[in-house]
């Protein structure tokens, strides 16, 4: 039996290798293993396959398929750093962990290039990247960053670009400037994640699709083996450490880190094919762009020559009308040459948010682990969050809490208040990026 990714409209579900794989077992019975991990995006299968190289028998349980998230529908940008400023983060943590939590976003880029190889997965992998500046005030913001990368963190991949400089990667007369990072880069999201979930399996972890978990019980089971018992509807594994990796997609499982987080949604069109030259004329470097707004614009070339450019976000829960329209005149402001070429792919999904934009790594109990609010920003970062959850499920755990020290709060207004209050809160953004 083959399925389909949803959603059906998704770039990415009609142009994954080979199609959707094979449909993986539901987990039907009891099973133990010594490690559970819930969620089958690229956190959860990194988790998996990091703790599978060290020995460990692990069990992925996925209530859908893998790449059914945000892993498999993203924008398909490795960006380094976190989606908060430096800044912000060094008033959070103090210096010497921005430091940690910089180089270790710069090993993340590395360990999911490394990864493309050691397992040859076939993703469409490319480098560059480029932040773009719309006004003269993004100008400014730019050149202090770069200053900031270079002179604080040593960082000397990134290069500031005048307006001149730019139309190397970037054949668009909207922009003013731009940050290049060679470092940075794009891939195929999907593929990314199933090829993540196959060297996985080969390294002998089991993965359970369409095995959505209900609850789990920790600090002992009946079996009294002072485990992890993790429920599903038809099944339970028995296991000594669980890790919780479904991000906006866990659907109640963990209360708790329920409201540390918010579902936005974001949405994304793929056009039709272009002609390879008239491709490379936009993007003569093949570089992912994204624009420094709040609600920004990103966009990159696909390895058959489509732009892909995502748009628009949604806070509220309620996914914007007219969407496919609404992006394409947001692209036709970029490249106003496209207004001829048509949309054939339309689709989107949820990221989840914290306050603060960090991402929040931590502990329910002591063999409770969890991995979430990647914000945006999360392609490469999620690939290495499974290897630092592997490293601290094995008694090393100064990487995982040098993440696990970043503070966060709940959102404000409980369960009934706190999106409109979110709503309310981005209007100021969305009218700061009109200024």
């Amino acid at each position: 039996m083959r399925l389909s990714y949803p959603p059906a409209s998704s770039y990415y579900a009609a142009t994954a290798a080979a199609g959707p794989p094979e449909t993986r077992a539901t987990l039907t019975g009891e099973c133990r293993a010594d490690v559970a991990v819930v969620g089958g995006g690229i956190a959860g299968c990194s988790a998996a396959l990091h703790l599978a190289q060290r020995g460990y028998k692990v069990v992925l349980l996925e209530a859908r398929f893998v790449g059914y998230g945000a892993s498999g529908r993203s924008g398909g940008q490795l960006i380094f750093g976190l989606a908060p400023s430096q800044k912000a983060l060094t008033a959070q943590v103090g210096r010497d962990d921005a430091h940690r939590l910089f180089e270790l976003s710069i090993e993340a880029l590395d360990s999911t290039r490394a990864l493309i190889d050691t397992y040859a997965i076939a993703c469409d992998y490319a480098a560059n990247h480029v932040h773009v500046a719309t006004k003269p005030r993004h100008v400014r913001e730019l050149t202090e960053w770069a200053d900031e990368l270079h002179g604080e963190y040593g960082y000397e991949s990134a290069r500031l670009l005048n307006r001149d400089e730019l139309q190397g990667h970037v054949r668009s007369e909207l922009y003013l400037g731009g940050l290049l990072d060679s470092r940075s880069g794009h891939l195929h999201p999907l593929k990314y994640t199933q090829g993540l979930a196959r060297a996985a399996e080969q390294e002998g972890v089991r993965i359970f699709e369409n095995t959505q978990v209900l609850r789990y019980d920790s600090g002992g089971d009946r079996r009294g083996t002072g485990g992890v018992a993790v429920h599903s509807l038809r099944g339970v594994v028995h296991c000594e450490h669980l890790i919780l990796c479904g991000n906006a997609y866990l659907d109640g499982v963990a209360p708790p880190l329920a409201r540390r987080i918010l579902g936005v949604g974001t949405y994304i069109i793929a056009t039709e094919p272009l002609d390879p030259t008239r491709a490379r004329a936009l993007l003569p470097s093949n570089a992912a762009v994204a624009d420094i707004n709040w609600i920004l614009d990103y966009f990159r070339l696909t390895a058959d020559h489509r732009l892909l450019f995502g748009g628009r976000v949604s806070y509220s829960s309620m996914q914007p009308p007219h969407l496919t329209e609404s992006i394409r005149r947001r692209l036709v402001r970029v490249f106003p040459a496209l207004a001829d070429v048509s949309v054939d792919y339309t689709w989107g999904g949820y990221l989840d948010i914290t306050m603060s934009r960090a991402p929040d790594f931590g502990r329910l109990a002591p063999n409770v682990y969890y991995l979430q609010g990647f914000s945006g920003h999360g392609m490469a970062l999620t690939g290495l969050a499974g290897k630092l959850v592997a490293e601290a499920v094995s008694g090393t755990a100064e990487r995982f809490d040098v993440f696990a020290r970043i503070p966060h709060r709940d959102f404000p207004g409980g369960p009934l208040l706190r999106r409109p209050s979110l709503v309310l809160a981005m209007l100021y953004y969305r009218l700061r990026d009109l200024l």
